[in-house]
């Protein structure tokens, strides 16, 4: 079992956050995929603090290239849910993400180098195990609430399966398995990175700046599928460059579609790691709790569920969302489905607050299925199914 060390990090307390930030470690942590990290860090951050018998206590799961501040991808979650004098909220930075936790890009202390292409697999069960150990060493035993949007989802679906008493309730946006298509089009990104000269196997980050032009590229692959065809055809349609030529005036025109696509790909190798990427999206494509547990996943969850699908959403389907839901509640799960209807696709969970506020708060609050009815604007569908 990995032994811990708690290293309380930097402390920061903006008087609106009640924030401490910190990192906790674990050593020889064990993967899923066989191999051992000898040092694994957890960046976090806390909200508020935990009461005594972490009764207050909700768990935050980031998005793929979120971090451990809340309070930055995702403010709306804060200002409106918790009121921080008296609740506590914490987020871990995922291993191999970028934000502060063991990555690609961190030492590995059997050789005192970096990790580079050497860096294990990571799957979303080995996420909510490193986070279970160090909530644990922060003192909390128990969360009443695990909720996140899309890989942040599938991890509030991994805890209840994983650790059922210790969780009770979860909330997953926008989350589920990926189908072929997701699969296909994370694979697509993963080898355009790949295929960027100053990739060099992952080992880039002590000669040069790293395949910048291929994650550029990913991410504005990705774009497509976080968006919805409605979405775009309303902002962008068939315009020319809002900053360049039209593509009928000459070759090196475009459309205005293309120029948001690259500015958005310039806007994430700016913030984000290539290596960091292809972790992370590889970890998204093995999520498969009922794999994990042998076809008896479900049958293990005792917290309360809510899931929210959305209409628009190509990267996990509304009807996926809405057949997992059915899959949990055949097996007596207390599930709650919605379905919010969007023409922001997968991003509605940041687009738009407004439709989910009201019902997390009810469902947070310990509101059954009649409270949570005629609470959300912009909601088609709320079921108990």
């Amino acid at each position: 079992m990995a032994v811990l060390v708690h290293n309380p990090g930097d402390r920061v307390h903006p008087a609106q956050l009640h924030m401490i930030q910190g990192t906790v470690m674990l050593t020889n942590f064990e993967l899923e995929c066989g191999r051992t990290l000898p040092e694994a860090n957890l960046r976090y951050a806390m909200y508020g603090e935990p009461n005594e018998d972490c009764s207050n206590v909700t768990l935050v799961c980031h998005a793929l290239s979120g971090s451990a501040r809340i309070d930055q991808w995702w403010p709306e979650l804060l200002d409106r849910l918790f009121d921080l004098e008296r609740d506590c909220v914490i987020c871990f930075n995922l291993i191999g993400s970028c934000y502060g936790s063991t990555s690609a890009a961190s030492v590995d202390p059997l050789t005192g180098k970096r990790y580079g292409g050497s860096f294990p697999q990571i799957t979303v069960r080995d996420w909510v195990r490193s986070e279970k150990l160090a909530l644990e060493e922060l003192g909390i035993r128990h969360i009443r609430c695990a909720i996140g949007p899309s890989i942040g989802g599938m991890q509030a679906i991994q805890w209840a399966v994983e650790f059922p008493d210790w969780v009770d309730r979860i909330v997953a946006m926008g989350a589920t398995q990926l189908s072929a298509l997701g699969l296909g089009l994370n694979h697509i990104q993963r080898e355009v990175v790949k295929l960027d000269p100053e990739w060099r196997g992952g080992d880039y980050y002590d000669d040069g700046e790293g395949p910048r032009a291929g994650l550029a590229q990913a991410r504005a692959l990705a774009m497509t599928t976080y968006k919805s065809a409605e979405l775009f055809h309303a902002r962008h349609g068939r315009k020319p460059d809002r900053k360049g030529e039209a593509p009928w005036i000459c070759e090196k025109g475009r459309f205005d579609i293309s120029g948001y696509l690259e500015y958005q790909g310039e806007l994430f190798w700016k913030r984000f790691d290539a290596n960091a990427y292809l972790c992370v999206t590889r970890a998204m494509d093995l999520f498969d709790p009922q794999r994990d547990w042998h076809g008896h996943a479900w049958e293990r969850v005792r917290a309360k569920v809510l899931l929210f699908g959305i209409s628009s959403d190509v990267l996990f389907p509304e009807a996926d969302v809405r057949a997992l839901a059915q899959e949990l509640r055949d097996v007596g799960v207390d599930c709650t489905y919605v379905c919010v209807e969007s023409a922001h696709g997968h991003d509605s969970f940041l687009a738009e607050p407004d439709k989910l506020d009201k019902i997390l708060k009810a469902f947070l609050a310990g509101g059954g299925m009649d409270s949570l009815h005629g609470v959300g604007a912009g909601v088609g569908d709320i079921q108990k199914i």
